[in-house]
């Protein structure tokens, strides 16, 4: 029997069959197109990819719907996994990151795709849906005074446009607008003036006609034009660093004016600019973690987990509240309304408590000690986004 098989082996072999399928060809069983056996090195399959050479099943050579749909699982994981992750990254501070460090990873969506994913959505939407324009017309705060030809008419176009202008400027603060431009709209007061004293001296009025000051918002336009290094000279720098700072200065100044009459292309620089930022500033404020904690022997990257999504998680609520806030302007007063306004404030609420209690959870180390180590680590990562966002805003300034 043992001669039979033998023979029959060796006839199969003379008939071309090797006994194992030609190489990129995979076995498959009852005609399915479920592979068998790797393609690259023969082995045998346990799962979508091959557990001896790595090589996955799948390959690009098959539907483009296919490949479409595991491109947005990638990237996004649009699946179940994203509602068993968001649920709890909002209400159970602690939980995802516990869950991760305790092994049971696989049916969450992993802490960088998380992050990534809500920063980017987040910052997205939120140049979609804010709106840092004052609605002014520069033209006539500063091109009307030239047309004036009473006194009276000087004051009541200079009444108008400081009415409008101041108008901006509480709007503005009450819609938590960037300093940079209610600023632009207090240069703009003093330009108004300026110009209806001009104009006042030319009519012969009382107010003189004077050199306008100089300040950050008002530069000698001939200097700026020239490209010399006036702006900066320090001594302990190179010719060519001052020139390079002058250089970006000048280019700030320039923006700063077109800012203030279009302050939005300041928002959609901006918004773009802070995904980046905070890609920067997570490994330091986990290296804060590390150095707070250093005594309880964690590894920097479990520091980096907690970062990423208590970071995630900061980026979902400011998207909740911005949403909660566009409904909130879209419908009238009423008992809606008032729900979605209270709903928006309470998040606003639970982001610091959820930060607290998660630092707590995750570490559990006692309530005196969490709060300190709270409080210190809230002050120093306080302290470093500020910082952060103004290299940011200037650079955007520079950029744009």
């Amino acid at each position: 029997m043992h001669a039979d098989s033998a023979i029959a082996d060796a006839a199969g072999a003379g008939a071309g069959d090797t006994g194992r399928p030609v190489q990129g060809e995979p076995t498959t069983e009852n005609g399915t197109d479920t592979p068998q056996t790797c393609a690259n090195c023969h082995t045998s399959l346990l799962g979508p990819h091959c557990h001896q050479c790595g090589q996955p099943v799948k390959g690009l050579v098959r539907h483009f719907s296919s490949v479409i749909g595991d491109l947005f699982d990638t990237l996004l994981a649009l699946d179940s996994r994203i509602w068993r992750t968001l649920v709890p990254l909002l209400l159970r501070p602690g939980y995802l990151t516990r869950e991760y460090l305790d092994g049971r990873r696989v049916r969450y969506v992993s802490p960088v795709r998380l992050f990534i994913f809500l920063c980017l959505t987040t910052f997205f939407v939120m140049r979609l849906t804010t709106d840092w324009g004052t609605g002014l017309d520069t033209d006539k705060l500063t091109g009307n005074f030239a047309g004036a030809e009473t006194v009276e008419e000087v004051e009541r176009i200079r009444r108008e446009a400081l009415d409008g202008l101041d108008s901006a400027i509480v709007e503005g603060e009450d819609e938590n607008v960037p300093g940079v431009v209610t600023g632009g709209l207090e240069v703009a007061r003093e330009e108004v003036n300026r110009q209806a004293d001009r104009r006042l001296a030319q009519l012969g009025g009382e107010a003189a006609d004077a050199a306008p000051p100089a300040d950050a918002g008002s530069v000698d336009e001939d200097a700026a034009v020239s490209g010399e290094p006036h702006w900066t000279s320090v001594e302990a720098f190179s010719p060519g660093l001052n020139e390079w700072l002058s250089t970006r200065l000048q280019r700030v100044d320039k923006n700063a004016r077109l800012i203030r009459e279009d302050p939005n292309l300041f928002r959609e620089a901006l918004f773009g600019a802070i995904p980046s930022m905070l890609l920067v500033l997570l490994p330091l404020f986990s290296l804060m973690l590390w150095v707070l904690y250093v005594f309880r022997r964690r590894l920097y990257m479990e520091h980096l987990i907690v970062a990423l999504h208590s970071h995630a998680f900061l980026c979902l609520a400011l998207l909740l509240v911005e949403l909660l806030s566009e409904a909130e302007d879209w419908l009238a007063p009423g008992l809606v309304r008032s729900a979605l306004g209270w709903a928006g404030a309470l998040l606003v609420a639970w982001m610091p408590l959820y930060l607290l209690l998660m630092q707590k959870r995750v570490y559990g180390q006692g309530w005196g000690m969490t709060l300190f180590k709270y409080s210190l680590l809230g002050l120093l990562y306080s302290l470093l986004v500020g910082l952060a966002t103004s290299i940011t805003a200037l650079a955007t300034l520079a950029s744009l």
